[in-house]
């Protein structure tokens, strides 16, 4: 049977993510057919893979830690939140329907068999396949539908290590607890832990270390430093409250990010942080807004109630106002347009858009999922699509890749056009804000990949986890009181 492993985590945002990319690198370097799976992510930041399938952001990157192509399988279901209370269920890379947190847990049941499906064929043509859980095993109130953490773990046979965050603070607790919380067949699988983002001398957490593993009967699998640079390709917009602090330095490009509620594909942006001299900040005032030496509205996942909020916090009058560029991309296109037809997304039906580019916008029931190429500014440009929103621009209107321009805003419906380097920089220029640099962002992309793999190499130990994986959980190992509630 393939190697497998679970990587769960004690919190959102605990470095499951990072843990799994580390992994697949890891292996992958030493010559290992291996592949990344999540059974269900939550995401605003997807991806298209090269057959049409969206899937997350975050097993994209995986893939290509992998050094392999992002497939559908490896991430068979992707949740798109559109409110607090409802979502777009993505199934194979396709939307499958609208549902709220009610409604979920009866369509769950079906799809834990498509979840399993996915792993299978994972499994039958890699020698391992890295498994992400989602949010924390320990939801017991989740437990009975779950088809991402224990119960993935339970009906596939998977070893589970358990992330910790102990820049959070409590991190013991968290891992202990988390144990605790589940029942007993459920801690059977769990092996051991991995404590992240630490910062200081290991000696210091060793006394705490040799605690857990005296309380627990489990491994401790590693001590991951804090390691500056990492900021890629992450899932939500919660993780944008950890992103590192703008260097405001003298003589900087100041690029601010409208930061709605609703923003998805905010990776989009990564490639223009990367550019030395360039600040990328999130923004939600209409100061920043005004200020700005460029202005960037990303992605929504909820057009028009992003732009009514722009409204209500005064940045749609700032935007209108202002004199300098302003790009928006998909979602942030489509809000800048003269008028919205939306009865899908909001079924708000007509809405006046914020007017600053010569187009009209129509919602489908079919979502645009797209590879396309492309050229402007005397550069190829490879980027991908996804949206039901469709843009028409006015005849006559100024080309802009797949949309338009009107004097300093322009607009387009492709995501990643600024990860191709040629077409970044003459964007900037063409913006009057030139940089001048040599930035290779898939190169760089590829050392953070390097660095991510080092972590795990350096820092854990490589010898267990191999045996872990080929092995699986082994003996059953002592309950952890209180040994939770059983849900079956």
């Amino acid at each position: 049977m393939t190697g497998a492993l679970l990587v769960a985590g004690t919190t959102s945002d605990a470095g499951k993510s990072v843990v799994t990319t580390g992994i697949c690198r890891w292996l992958a370097r030493r010559g290992v057919r291996v592949a990344p799976f999540k059974a269900q992510n939550m995401s605003l930041n997807s991806f298209v893979t090269a057959d049409g399938a969206e899937i997350g952001r975050a097993q994209a990157t995986q893939a290509a830690a992998c050094g392999i192509e992002p497939t559908a399988d490896m991430n068979p279901v992707l949740l798109k939140p559109g409110s607090d209370r409802r979502s777009q269920v993505v199934v194979k890379g396709r939307p499958l329907a609208d549902v709220d947190a009610l409604t979920y847990p009866d369509l769950k049941k079906h799809l834990k068999s498509v979840a399993l499906e996915s792993l299978a064929r994972l499994r039958a043509d890699y020698d391992v396949v890295v498994c992400e859980g989602a949010g924390s095993p320990a939801e017991i109130n989740l437990r009975a539908n779950d088809i991402a953490n224990m119960g993935l773990a339970r009906a596939a046979g998977l070893p589970v290590i358990v992330v910790g965050d102990i820049d959070r603070g409590g991190v013991f607790a968290h891992l202990y607890g988390t144990l605790a919380l589940l029942e007993p067949e459920d801690q059977a699988l769990i092996s051991g832990f991995v404590i992240n983002k630490f910062r200081g001398a290991v000696e210091l957490l060793e006394p705490g270390l040799d605690m857990l593993r005296g309380l627990t009967h489990r491994e401790v699998y590693g001590v991951l430093p804090w390691l500056d640079g990492l900021w890629m390709d992450v899932e939500d917009s919660l993780a944008l409250d950890n992103r590192p602090p703008a260097d405001h330095a003298d003589g900087a490009v100041d690029v601010v990010v409208v930061r709605y509620p609703r923003i998805s594909n905010f990776t989009d942006i990564d490639a223009l942080a990367a550019e030395p001299g360039v600040n990328v900040r999130f923004v939600t005032s209409p100061g920043d807004v005004a200020r700005a030496d460029l202005v960037v509205l990303p992605g929504s996942r909820a057009t028009v109630n992003d732009l009514a909020w722009l409204r209500e916090r005064g940045i749609a009058d700032a935007l209108v106002r202002r004199r300098g560029p302003i790009v928006g991309i998909c979602g942030g296109y489509q809000m800048l347009a003269e008028t919205i037809h939306d009865d899908v997304e909001s079924r708000q039906g007509t809405v006046p858009g914020l007017g600053l580019l010569p187009a009209t916008v129509r919602f489908g029931p079919e979502k645009v999922l797209a590879r396309p190429t492309g050229a402007a500014y005397g550069h190829r440009v490879a980027a991908y699509e996804i949206h039901h929103g469709v843009v028409t621009p006015a005849p006559g209107a100024e080309p802009f890749l797949d949309g338009c321009r009107r004097g300093e805003v322009w607009g387009t419906t492709w995501h990643g056009a600024f990860e191709n380097d040629g077409f970044r920089r003459a964007f900037l220029a063409e913006t009057g804000l030139p940089v001048e640099s040599d930035v290779d962002f898939a190169a760089l992309r590829e050392q953070r990949l390097d660095a991510i793999g080092d972590l795990v190499e350096h820092h854990m130990d490589t010898d267990a986890l191999r045996e872990l994986i080929d092995g699986g959980a082994g003996a059953p190992k002592p309950v952890i009181p209180p040994g939770g509630p059983a849900w079956s």
